[in-house]
C-alpha cells in the first residue's frame, strides 16, 4: 500500500532510512533489502525537538543529524519521513478513472468538491483501491467504463513538504518520500501478519502522543479510518492530575502501572475506549460484519494494564503485535528490540512503501 507524495522514485532502493516524526518521540529505522528479504540494520528512539512554535528547518535538520548518528548511517541514504495526522491528510474518495497525475491536478483545483475542504495549497498523491483485491496480488482497478473508482488520497501543505525536504538535505541525507503516518501500521501489518491481513476483519489501533487512530481492515481493504484526539499525553496528564503528581512522575509509572494507580488510569482510558468502540460499532452496523481482533501498537501498548483496560472497553480481543517480525535481525539486537518494537510500527510501515 504505497502512497508517497514527496517524489516518485524511478528505481527500487536496496537501503532506506525511515523516520517517524512523533509529537514526543522520534522513531527511526534503517532497513536493507536483498530480494524478498528485509534486514534491520539499525534503529533509534529519541526525544523529539520541543518547541512552543512550529519547528524551524534548522532545528529539524539538527535533530535529523542526531537521528543519523544514532542509526550509524555513514553516508547519505534516501529518507522516508512519516508525518502525523496534524501535518497530513488521508482520505478515501470516489472519482472518475483517469491517470494519477491528472487526479492530483483535479484534487488540487477541486478539493472542495471531493474533500470538502479548500486544499489548494496542498500537494497530493493518489492510488486506486484495487477492486476485489482482498490483499491479493494481480488485482486491477474496476472497468474503465465504470463511472467512479475508489481512490486513496494523501496530502500535505506544500510549505510543509518543502521544509521537510530542506531539513533532510541540510542534515546530509536524500529526501525520497513523505507518507501519512496513518498508513504506516497498515503497511507493517501486511508484512508482519500476512494471513490475518488477507483473510480476516480486524482493527488496527495506534496509540500516539497527541492522537490515536483506528483503521479497520476487511481482508486487506481499508474500510474505515478515524483519528481520535486522545493519546499518551492525555493519559499521562490525566494520571498526574488524578494522583496529584508531576507529569514526569506519571510518565515513569504509566507503563509499569502499580496496582494502586490503576483506578486513576481507568477513568482516563474510558473516553479513548468509547471513541474506538464507536468506530467499530459503526463499521459493524454498516457492513454486517464483526471485527474479530484488535491489534494495538504505539508506546502505550507496552503497558499490560492499558491493554487489558482497552479490551474491557472495546469488548473485543486486543493484543499487541510485533511489526518487526518480518525482518532479519541480528540475534544480539532481537532481545533489546522486543520492548520498543510497538513504537516502531509507523516507521517500519513507511519504510516498506519505499522499496
Amino acid at each position: 500500500m504505497e502512497l508517497p507524495f514527496l517524489s516518485r522514485r524511478q528505481r527500487k532502493r536496496d537501503h532506506i532510512v525511515s523516520i517517524d516524526l512523533g509529537g514526543r518521540t522520534t522513531k527511526a529505522v534503517h532497513l536493507q533489502r536483498s530480494g524478498e528479504r528485509f534486514t534491520l540494520v539499525s534503529y533509534a528512539v529519541l526525544d523529539a525537538p520541543i518547541s512552543d512554535k512550529a519547528i524551524s528547518v534548522d532545528l529539524l535538520a539538527d535533530h535529523l543529524k542526531n537521528v543519523a548518528r544514532m542509526l550509524g548511517t555513514g553516508k547519505a541514504k534516501p529518507v522516508t519521513l512519516a508525518v502525523g495526522v496534524t501535518e497530513s491528510l488521508f482520505r478515501q474518495i470516489e472519482a472518475p478513472l483517469m491517470p494519477v497525475d491528472d487526479l492530483r491536478m483535479m484534487l488540487k483545483f477541486n478539493s472542495k468538491t471531493y474533500l470538502q475542504q479548500d486544499l489548494s495549497d496542498h500537494v497530493f498523491d493518489c492510488c486506486y483501491v484495487l477492486a476485489g483485491s482482498n490483499g491479493e496480488e494481480g488485482a486491477k482497478p474496476a472497468a474503465a467504463n465504470a463511472q467512479k473508482q475508489r481512490i486513496m488520497v494523501g496530502a500535505a501543505r506544500k510549505s510543509v513538504i518543502d521544509d521537510l525536504a530542506a531539513a533532510i538535505k541540510a542534515a546530509g541525507m536524500m529526501p525520497d518520500q513523505v507518507v501519512p503516518g496513518l498508513i504506516g501500521p497498515v503497511n507493517a501489518f501486511e508484512m508482519a501478519e500476512p494471513e490475518a491481513f488477507r483473510k480476516e476483519t480486524i482493527a488496527l489501533v495506534d496509540l500516539g502522543f497527541k492522537n490515536s487512530f483506528i483503521t479497520i481492515l476487511d481482508r486487506g481493504e481499508i474500510k474505515l479510518n478515524r483519528v481520535v484526539a486522545i493519546g499518551g499525553d492525555r493519559l499521562t496528564s490525566g494520571l498526574a492530575e488524578a494522583m496529584n503528581i508531576s507529569y514526569v512522575e506519571a510518565e515513569n509509572i504509566k507503563v509499569g502501572m502499580p496496582t494502586e494507580v490503576q483506578p486513576s488510569l481507568e477513568t482516563v482510558l474510558s473516553p479513548l475506549g468509547r471513541e474506538l468502540r464507536a468506530s467499530i460499532d459503526f463499521f459493524e452496523h454498516q457492513n454486517d460484519k464483526t471485527v474479530g481482533q484488535v491489534y494495538i501498537s504505539g508506546g502505550s501498548a507496552r503497558s499490560d494494564f492499558i491493554m487489558q483496560a482497552l479490551q474491557t472497553e472495546l469488548m473485543a480481543p486486543c493484543k499487541t503485535w510485533n511489526p518487526a517480525s518480518f525482518l532479519q535481525i541480528d540475534p544480539q539486537k532481537a532481545s533489546e528490540l522486543e520492548p520498543v518494537a510497538p513504537q516502531l510500527t509507523v516507521a517500519l510501515g513507511a519504510a516498506t512503501s519505499a522499496f
